[in-house]
Order: C-alpha cells, then sequence, then structure tokens
C-alpha cells in the first residue's frame, strides 16, 4: 500500500485494503460481515480520519435507513480487534491500518489543514517508549502517538 502524503492511486489503494482485510479475516477464521466490510470501506474512502456518526449518516445516505448505533459500532470495534483500522483518539476518529498484517504500535501525522492522516511504524520511537516505560516500571496497555502539523500539499499551497 502507497504511504505518504503525495497523490497516488486512491481506488487501488483501498482495493489492496479490502483485499489484505478480506485475506485476513478468512487467515484468522473470523466473518468480515456485509456491514463489517462496508464500514471498513467508509473509513478508508479517504486518508481522513472519520467520526462513527458520520459513518451512520452515510449508511443511512445509502440505504434510505439508519442501522443502530451499537451496530456500528460494533463493527468498528471488530476492525480494531483485528488491527484493520486505528482510533486516533484526539479526534475521537477511525483511519485505515497502513500495516494490518503485523502487530505494531503506529505513530500518526495529521494535517491540521486538509486532515490527512499518515501512520508510520518507526522502530526508534517504539524503542523509546518501551525503555521508557521499562525505566519508570511502568507497564504500557496501548499507545497512540499523534503528530499534528502541515502536509507537503498544505504548505505549499500556504507559500503560494
Amino acid at each position: 500500500m502507497e504511504i505518504g502524503f503525495l497523490p497516488h492511486a486512491h481506488q487501488q489503494c483501498v482495493a489492496e485494503a479490502v483485499a489484505q482485510a478480506e485475506a485476513l479475516c478468512r487467515l484468522r477464521r473470523v466473518r468480515f460481515t456485509p456491514l463489517r466490510r462496508r464500514v471498513f470501506e467508509l473509513v478508508w474512502e479517504s486518508h481522513r480520519p472519520i467520526g462513527a456518526y458520520e459513518i451512520l449518516d452515510r449508511l443511512r445516505e445509502e440505504r434510505g435507513q439508519t442501522p443502530a448505533p451499537p451496530t456500528v459500532y460494533r463493527a468498528l470495534e471488530f476492525l480494531l480487534s483485528q488491527g484493520l483500522i486505528h482510533r486516533i483518539a484526539a479526534q475521537n476518529a477511525y483511519v485505515g491500518c497502513s500495516f494490518p498484517r503485523r502487530p505494531h504500535r503506529g505513530q500518526f501525522f495529521v494535517c491540521q489543514e486538509c486532515g490527512n492522516v499518515v501512520e508510520t511504524s518507526n522502530g526508534g520511537i517504539n524503542r523509546a517508549i518501551e525503555q521508557t516505560a521499562e525505566e519508570l516500571g511502568f507497564s504500557p496497555s496501548a499507545c497512540v502517538v499523534e503528530i499534528y502539523g502541515l502536509c507537503p500539499t498544505c504548505q505549499e499551497g500556504r507559500r503560494e
């Protein structure tokens, strides 16, 4: 999958993400139901975080009726538990996982202007966090690193 803020073939990016998700669910013997798949597609529709209520609104537009909020939250919890998406804590929203085949701690670069998010998994950052936790005698259960700023496109736009 393409990683970065640069333009890319997004439809191909989404198709690859869906194919990976389907393959991983088959391998793990878990159900990738039509609703789970559609929620996954909506999360991947752009590289911007999307909230649960926005997903509910989109599903209502498509289906002519609003699914029960717990249904969407269960689909999101499933996708999170399978490592197929991530929650951007500061925005209470979700983005697709760029590395679903391996457990990792991601760092998320969030553009404050256009809203795009890029996930990286920098081993040096991860080791520094683990080392600091060990020095403190701390046992982390979760770690979310969100870095806010401007992507290259938005920086260029400000220069013009």
